[in-house]
């Protein structure tokens, strides 16, 4: 298959977010995080995203939105993110496609150091991924048909919501986590097999 645009998720695909929210909750860091990744892949329609960290937060006894968002620009790429990125986006079009504010998504987008064009995020088109709407976004953004974009996830919920708009999915699975029963049709625990698909 040969793809003509390449889109991303953001805070797990692309950054290493899950040691931002250990840091600022040692010991629950994990329990936060996966408590707001339900939290917002079950929200759909859009609320404002620091209210849900803050209530994963509370119903974790763990961290508190003020200290993730004070310490946002800490987040930090995976090894291979640059390098990759920055290959594909020689061949392709890219796109980041993201749960997060406007205002973060921009911030978290620029500690990549590539230039990313197309940024879609929940609160620019109203619905939460897996919601079909940011995804389609990111589609009309590329001026592209589904079936020739590949989407990167980081999170499994990713992997229905863009397979169900019609994209093909690569899952970044980088903590080996199991994809009860979603099946992408690539996987690794690093991003580097990108290069090789596009």
């Amino acid at each position: 298959m040969t793809y003509r645009a390449v889109a991303f998720d953001l805070l797990t695909a692309l950054l290493d977010s899950w040691s931002l929210w250990e840091e600022i909750a040692p010991g629950g860091g994990f329990a936060w995080r996966s408590r707001y990744l339900t939290l917002t892949y079950g929200a759909g329609r859009y609320v404002p995203y620091v209210q849900l960290v803050e209530q994963a937060a509370v119903d974790t006894g763990f961290g508190s939105a003020s200290a993730l968002i004070d310490r946002w620009d800490e987040l930090t790429p995976w090894p291979e993110t640059n390098g990759v990125v920055s290959a594909i986006a020689s061949r392709v079009p890219v796109a980041v496609v993201t749960n997060c504010s406007t205002v973060l998504a921009r911030g978290a987008v620029d500690r990549l150091g590539v230039e990313i064009p197309v940024v879609v995020t929940a609160e620019d088109v109203g619905w939460y991924k897996p919601d079909p709407h940011p995804y389609e976004e990111s589609l009309t953004r590329l001026g592209l048909p589904a079936s020739s974009v590949l989407f990167v996830a980081g999170s499994r919920s990713d992997i229905g919501g863009a397979a169900d708009v019609g994209m093909d999915v690569f899952w970044h699975n980088r903590r080996g986590s199991d994809a009860s029963g979603v099946v992408p049709d690539y996987e690794h625990r690093s991003l580097d097999p990108l290069i090789d698909l596009i």
